[in-house]
């Protein structure tokens, strides 16, 4: 072999050595990790429809619970805000498969909602602590019941139904308290519904 073949054997090999060398450290060092660069809409909107999920479930077992120790029908709330879609007759119905699916679209309701609430508590208290949390929950709540009370089915479920049974049949006090209890059971799961960024355990070490 002549000097001229070794010393370009030399350069491959060197070159060589430099393109490992350069693999090694892209291998050891971490990926970038995306972060949202603004308030991050999406993923509070999404959280919020699990967290509110849990709000609906929590109002609606205060009102069976309280329903059933004044000797009311434990549904009652249900039966009430059926009149929405069915009218008057969702007052005499108990049991059955249409009282089950009102369970299941007050739930439904409860998650759209969460959507809503839980991105605009995160926007209004950030990383405060519960005292702070739980007032502008109460406040979010308190206004969340007069819209839906008092701007919207006080004058369109009697236009499209014929009757405002929701207004009336609801005292005004067990529309505010459902509507609170959402409300601070939002509040008081707030964390879960935090955004925090995904750490490999190469990265956590």
């Amino acid at each position: 072999m002549t000097a001229s073949n070794v010393e370009t054997k030399k350069q491959e090999l060197a070159e060589l050595r430099e393109r490992i060398a350069q693999l090694e450290r892209e291998i050891e060092t971490p990926a970038e990790r995306w972060q949202p660069t603004e308030f991050y809409t999406a993923y509070y909107a999404m959280a919020g429809l699990v967290l509110g999920m849990f709000g609906a479930v929590t109002s609606l077992s205060f009102n069976v619970v309280g329903s059933a120790l004044v000797g009311q029908y434990p549904l009652r709330l249900i039966q009430v805000y059926l009149t929405f879609p069915l009218g008057e007759r969702a007052l005499e119905l108990e049991g059955g498969m249409t009282l089950t699916l009102g369970c299941c679209l007050y739930i439904g309701t409860g998650m759209a909602l969460g959507s809503i609430f839980h991105t605009l508590l995160v926007r209004a208290t950030g990383n405060s602590g519960l005292g702070f949390r739980l007032i502008v929950a109460t406040a979010l709540a308190a206004g969340m019941w007069l819209v839906h009370f008092y701007l919207i089915l006080a004058w369109l479920q009697p236009m499209m139904f014929g009757g405002a049974w929701i207004v009336e049949q609801i005292p005004w006090w067990i529309g505010l308290v459902t509507h609170l209890i959402y409300g601070w059971t939002l509040a008081l799961i707030y964390p879960l519904g935090l955004y925090v960024p995904y750490r490999r355990q190469t990265e956590q070490a």
